[in-house]
């Protein structure tokens, strides 16, 4: 096999918590390349030593997905050096602590420009080098359910059948102003920047898959997954699930079998279960 052809699989911001687990989990399984990406290049290599010292072999790019420099010299990195891309996990995000004293209008800011634009852009440069059969997997979370918006027209309009890419980008950039004049509950968006920034990860997750569907390459799938509430830095170490446990589903999902016919543009819990994004509470599809 040349090197060019060589199958390739990326975790975005892979240094710590699930997204070290799941860049582990997938060196002991995926037939090929695994990349841990980080921001931080210090923290992001020695990971990668980390996982070295007990027998795994990852490589290490440093990427932040926030920065449209850092997006573009990577994919410019993957389509030289092996041409396309198999395996993309949209791990990296940011939360605010509860007690954060920041302005809710800087949390607002902060929160969607990496969790949601940071995520939306970098797939805008590295989805034309998904190769067929390609798998990939945004982080979503339980706070990215629909029913975290509150009932009303921001919710009907995230959950709008025909919702493109722009008019996704429409509502998050409405959020934004709402939160800078201090009206994001009177608007209806509720008070939690994390909660809108994953509701519309798994918003862009749907659409994602629905323009993959006239998409020349076959069998590209793209999926969301709440991975449980999981014992890392964001959640302040109070989740019950150890991050391994909560890296399990996204694993599943990257390495879905090339026949797969579902989940496919759907909510996945971190059971592995498809859930109803679009339900009063988070329940399993039967």
């Amino acid at each position: 096999m040349s090197k060019t052809m060589e199958r390739v699989a990326v975790i975005t911001g892979g240094n710590k918590g699930i997204g070290f687990s799941i860049v582990k989990g997938l060196c002991k399984i995926f037939k090929g390349k695994v990349y841990l990406t980080a921001r931080n290049e210090e923290l992001g290599r020695q990971a990668v030593e980390k996982l070295k010292e007990v027998g795994y072999n990852p490589e290490f790019y440093q990427l932040d997905i926030t920065v449209a420099q850092s997006r573009d010299n990577f994919a410019k990195y993957l389509k030289e050096t092996y041409g396309g891309l198999d395996v993309l996990v949209n791990n990296a995000g940011i939360a605010f602590k509860v007690a954060s004293r920041a302005p809710f209008s800087q949390q607002a800011t902060e929160t969607v420009e990496t969790n949601f634009y940071g995520t939306l852009r970098l797939c805008e440069v590295l989805f034309p080098l998904l190769r067929p059969h390609a798998r990939v997997v945004n982080l979503s979370s339980s706070c990215g359910h629909l029913s975290k918006i509150p009932e009303g027209p921001q919710r009907e309009k995230f959950a709008d059948k025909n919702l493109t890419i722009e008019g996704l980008i429409k509502i998050v950039e409405n959020f934004k102003s709402a939160a800078a004049e201090g009206k994001s509950e009177e608007k209806g968006f509720g008070c939690s920047a994390y909660n809108v920034s994953k509701v519309a990860v798994s918003a862009l997750t749907f659409i994602q898959q629905k323009l993959l569907l006239n998409d020349p390459r076959p069998g590209i799938i793209v999926n969301c997954v709440h991975p449980g509430y999981v014992d890392t830095d964001m959640t302040s170490h109070k989740g019950p699930l150890t991050p391994d446990e909560g890296a399990e589903a996204s694993i599943m999902l990257a390495t879905l079998p090339e026949n797969a016919s579902r989940p496919k543009g759907d909510y996945v819990w971190y059971d592995g279960k498809i859930y109803d994004w679009n339900s009063p509470t988070p329940t399993p599809i039967q």
